[in-house]
């Protein structure tokens, strides 16, 4: 099954681009959210954490 469709995208022009994009995407995702995360402000983190203990 996999040498199946291994040939088929072999056949494709054009698709070493789409790892490549995927990639990118992935990578960008996760350094906007880890730069996200870091740059909150601790006051907000704090009232979010004991909001369940509140109600």
């Amino acid at each position: 099954m996999l040498k199946f469709v291994q040939h088929n995208l072999e056949t494709i022009a054009g698709v070493a681009v789409y790892p490549v994009t995927s990639l990118l995407i992935f990578f960008t995702f996760f350094v906007g959210l880890f730069i996200w995360v870091f740059t909150y402000k601790k006051e907000k983190i704090e009232e979010l954490s004991e909001l369940p203990i509140k109600e």
